[in-house]
């Protein structure tokens, strides 16, 4: 006989996982790679881009954000709706629209208003974060959740193959890109319509889209949650964004050795988000975000020094990635813990959103000190300074938060 959980969740006694939440694991997490690569499709041609449209530095680094904005907030609706639909139908129906406007960006690369437009629905991309969680999420038991939802995190590393491979295609031919991820897409439609399965006795919300949405942002662990993924995965996203232009600027770097440096600082943040919800898997993830943090403000102190990049500096930034990392993986361990499985879906789209758009404050901050001190020291105290605080705050909060019964 199985047991409840404090959320009402029929877990197996013997905490086995199935054939069946393994295949779900694997074409979800395919699934998110595939369509985060197409939400990232701008960014690594945005240069292209500019040799015809001559675009200032705000308006590229505008056409940029656009999708990534969009495709943030947009996990709030989808997450509610995974709740009420299910993966089944959710997952194959994003990726079946994101096809569209990827197919756009053929027609749309000579004009900048039509790239903002097509940028907007390629926001849809960035969506299936809030798919797939509460798939995963309804499928493990809870001594191996943290490690699933970890495995499927790795799918973020969609945006560093997009940064890989998509200016490699765009040499072999300019539409090549685009037509080569709509195939890939439409394939993955089929193949996710008959292999993803939701559990037959999950939890469906009988409550409006509205109200399920108000509950999640009522609760108030929804956003001690997004704060602590603002720092962890808004972290990632801020270097990622920013840090070839810091290598750049500061150690003198070629754009390709930044490139590079920066990609394995995203391939350490990827290998280290499923080992985030493995420990948190023995050890209460509160505890592992928090010294997860906490390392990672030590390392950012280090990285204030300005350090010679070669070993202090690289050493440096690989901690921070796998600090980042790890955290990113301990907070959705958290999340599976702490919210009614009928939420799961409306609270992760919530926090999905806060984390993606946290990332884009530390670039704007950085930038702004760098353009009036002529220095990154600061930034990089502010950034120890708040992931302490999200250390001392998971360690002393949340490690006591009890799940909360279902509506």
């Amino acid at each position: 006989m199985g047991q409840l959980t404090a959320s009402n969740e029929r877990v197996p006694a013997d905490s086995k996982v199935s054939g069946t939440a393994y295949t779900n694991l694997v074409v979800a997490t395919v699934g998110f790679a595939l369509t985060f690569w197409a939400w990232n499709l701008i960014a690594p041609l945005a240069g292209e881009f500019d040799k015809t449209l001559h675009m200032s530095s705000f308006a590229q680094s505008f056409l940029v954000a656009v999708p990534v904005i969009v495709g943030s907030l947009g996990r709030v609706p989808v997450g509610a709706l995974t709740d009420r639909f299910g993966a089944r139908l959710m997952f194959p129906l994003m990726s079946a629209l994101t096809i569209v406007p990827v197919l756009l960006l053929i027609p749309a690369r000579g004009s900048y208003g039509a790239l903002l437009a097509v940028g907007f629905f390629l926001g849809l991309g960035g969506t299936t974060f809030a798919i797939g969680v509460p798939l995963v999420n309804s499928w493990f038991p809870a001594s191996k959740r943290g490690l699933g939802i970890g495995v499927f995190g790795m799918g973020m590393g969609g945006v560093a193959l997009s940064g890989y491979f998509t200016p490699r295609l765009w040499k072999h031919g300019h539409d090549l890109p685009f037509w080569v991820m709509a195939i890939a897409l439409a394939a993955y439609t089929v193949v996710s319509f008959f292999l993803l399965r939701d559990r037959p006795d999950r939890v469906v919300p009988t409550a409006s889209l509205a109200s399920r949405l108000g509950r999640a942002g009522r609760l108030r662990v929804t956003w001690e949650l997004s704060a602590l993924y603002a720092i962890g995965f808004g972290g990632i996203v801020a270097f990622g964004v920013y840090l070839p232009t810091y290598l750049k600027t500061w150690y003198e770097l070629s754009a390709t050795d930044a490139g590079t440096k920066a990609a394995g600082f995203a391939l350490v943040t990827v290998v280290f988000r499923p080992f985030g919800g493995w420990l948190s898997d023995r050890v209460h993830p509160a505890v592992v975000t928090c010294w997860a943090l906490a390392v990672t403000a030590l390392f950012a102190v280090v990285q204030a020094f300005d350090p010679a990049l070669s070993p202090v500096g690289t050493i440096a930034f690989m901690v921070m990635a796998a600090g980042l990392g790890t955290t990113s993986g301990s907070v959705f361990a958290l999340v599976a813990q702490v919210t009614p499985v009928a939420q799961v879906g409306s609270v992760t789209g919530i926090v999905g959103a806060i984390g993606g758009l946290g990332g884009f404050v530390p670039p704007l901050v950085m930038g702004a000190i760098y353009s009036a001190k002529s220095s990154y020291s600061i930034g990089f105290m502010l950034l120890s300074d708040l992931a302490l605080a999200g250390a001392v705050y998971a360690i002393g909060r949340m490690r006591g938060i009890r799940p909360t019964a279902t509506d």
